[in-house]
């Protein structure tokens, strides 16, 4: 099974091509993402990650859907109680 996490993109690293890059903030922890596949995705977008390769943009509502599962199962640890927007409709 695979799972993938979501993190909040903080910049772009490289836009441009099938190696674009961007800094991806999961928990206070910013990681490298290859973004090859969401290249729409704005600072700011929530980003589906699955082993360093962003796989779709989601909203603060899925986002918060994600970590509260997480939570159930037990798995929250580090992970956000609430997203500060999560109750905004982001259509």
């Amino acid at each position: 099974m695979c799972l993938g996490i979501p993190g909040q993109l903080v910049r772009w690293v490289e836009r441009e091509g099938i190696f674009s890059q961007a800094e991806i903030e999961f928990d206070g922890v910013r990681r490298v993402v290859h973004m090859a596949c969401v290249t729409e995705a704005e600072a700011g977008d929530y980003i589906l990650v699955h082993a360093g390769i962003a796989i779709n943009r989601i909203d603060a509502r899925e986002a918060q859907r994600i970590f509260d599962t997480l939570a159930e199962w037990g798995e929250d640890k580090g992970w956000h109680e609430t997203l500060p927007d999560a109750g905004e409709d982001e259509s």
